[in-house]
């Protein structure tokens, strides 16, 4: 087998049954799970500065720093595979967290 070969070989993707739908790879979905929470993470670090600089209160550090929290338990959940576990988690966490925002933060 020459160089061309083998290269042909590892870019040519495997054939498989159409069935119509696309699933995610247990890989794909992990990785996806992750850029999710991380991007959560990031977001969550924004409102919170933004929100201190606004008004100064514990309330505030304690529900976004929860929602940090909950964005970095969610991350190892998909690094060790429990990747539904960590999408029910991270969509309830932030939902709850923007809505104690809403109505607890004055």
């Amino acid at each position: 087998m020459s160089t061309s070969d083998q290269d042909q070989a590892v870019d040519t993707p495997i054939a498989a049954p159409d069935t119509g739908e696309r699933r995610l790879t247990p890989r794909q979905a992990r990785r996806l799970r992750i850029a999710l929470s991380s991007v959560g993470m990031a977001a969550m670090a924004v409102v919170l500065g933004l929100r201190i600089a606004s008004r100064s209160s514990v309330l505030v550090v304690g529900v976004y720093g929860l929602a940090l929290i909950l964005c970095g338990i969610v991350i190892e959940l998909s690094r060790n595979g429990r990747t539904r576990l960590g999408s029910w988690l991270l969509g309830i966490g932030l939902v709850a967290a923007i809505g104690s925002d809403w109505l607890l933060i004055p």
